[in-house]
């Protein structure tokens, strides 16, 4: 009985697919995050020097 339910759960790959995913979906997400984290920081210092200028001129 537990070998026979060994080897089906051996058999089935459904889960190593979705984890497989998921670990995709990770990476794709960290990609995303850290690339914000890179160009918000420059975004930042690019929107304050225009506001900087834009106050200066008054």
């Amino acid at each position: 009985m537990a070998e026979g339910l060994a080897l089906a759960l051996a058999r089935d790959r459904r889960g190593a697919t979705a984890i497989e995913y998921g670990l995709i979906a990770s990476l794709i997400f960290l990609v995303i995050v850290g690339s914000m984290s890179a160009f918000g920081a420059t975004a930042t210092g690019v929107i304050n020097s225009a506001a900087n200028a834009v106050s200066g001129a008054m």
